[in-house]
């Protein structure tokens, strides 16, 4: 069976992210997975480097496996407020600790994000271990999405969409409207080598504390800024797909951004950087494999049945739980 890899350009990869936004929005994950590839060493791009573009455009698997279950919406996030004031000393870093303090339920009420990540990690130092190419490679994409999540402030607090500020749609705004705006051509994502990450936990930990201690800047600023726009400035109506929508306007965007201070670039070069450290310590702790003699180098029917059903219900479908509008 041939491999489902379709040979396109990154324009093309990443115009297809315009029909639906969560997460990063789906220009934005397909973005820093496409960029982490380029900061692996040689013995790894020979793999990473010819599937770019499988591990671009399956970086918004987890967002289009939200329409089709409810258990995956809190891997995205992690409403870290709930859990006392920075740096949260009450909440155990450790899973089975912060499940005896607080309960599964609670902690999955919460989200999960920084322990999921831990999780992934692990089955794909497994699946580096095992040298199964399928494996390496859909579990790759998709650390990637999770990762990227966690530096997102919004994925770390409660007020994720500005429900509670009536600033409802500032999800969208910070991490899909602005980066579809200004990323390609105005951000810098030439970022350097690979690290190997010593303790992956800690450093998961530390993104999301960052992100929650962002979270009041990213409210804050957009208020702000809100009071001194009218309406018919703050936003424009733009063709997408086929269809007229009501979007934040270009200049409405560049002033937050500025406001910001370059906020989201910043921590989309945080993620690209992250995603590429976790594939390569990931590869350095199975022993680094020779990614060249590798096994399952195809998917399976069932593989790509789920590709299949995913697409089907992210198109058809409402998303379950809170999270990435």
């Amino acid at each position: 069976m041939k491999a489902v890899i379709i040979k396109i350009s990154l324009f093309l990869v990443l115009l297809l992210s315009f029909s639906r936004g969560i997460g990063w929005g789906f220009f934005g994950h397909r973005m820093i997975n496409y960029y982490a590839v380029f900061m692996l060493p040689p013995e790894m791009l020979v793999l990473f480097k010819e599937q770019i573009n499988f591990l671009s455009e399956h970086a918004v698997d987890p967002d289009k496996r939200r329409y089709a279950t409810p258990v995956e919406a809190p891997r995205h996030y992690i409403d870290i407020d709930r859990y006392g004031s920075h740096p949260y000393p009450e909440l155990p870093r450790n899973w089975s600790e912060a499940v005896s303090k607080y309960s599964e339920d609670t902690l999955f009420a919460y989200g999960i994000v920084p322990w999921y990540v831990q999780v992934i990690q692990a089955r794909l130092t497994k699946a580096f271990e095992q040298k199964d190419q399928a494996r390496i490679l859909r579990l790759a994409a998709e650390i990637g999405h999770y990762i990227s999540d966690a530096h997102v402030p919004l994925h770390a607090t409660r007020n994720h969409n500005g429900q509670y500020s009536n600033q409802h749609g500032i999800h969208g705004f910070w991490e899909s409207r602005i980066p579809e705006l200004f990323a390609e051509k105005e951000f810098d994502f030439l970022l350097g080598k690979a690290a190997y990450i010593e303790k992956p936990g800690d450093f998961i930990w530390a993104r999301v504390l960052e992100s929650g201690a962002a979270a009041d800047s990213v409210l804050g600023f957009e208020a702000s800024l809100n009071a001194s726009f009218s309406p018919d400035q703050k936003f424009a109506f733009e063709e997408r797909s086929g269809k007229v929508i009501r979007q934040y306007s270009t200049a409405y965007s560049r002033a937050y951004s500025n406001m910001l201070n370059g906020m989201v670039e910043r921590r989309m070069r945080q993620c690209i950087f992250a995603v590429a450290c976790y594939w390569y310590t990931a590869w350095v702790n199975a022993g680094q494999p020779n990614l060249r003699g590798l096994t399952n180098k195809t998917f399976t029917e069932g593989d790509l049945k789920e590709f299949e059903e995913l697409n089907m219900k992210w198109q058809a479908g409402k998303a379950y739980g809170q999270g990435c509008e």
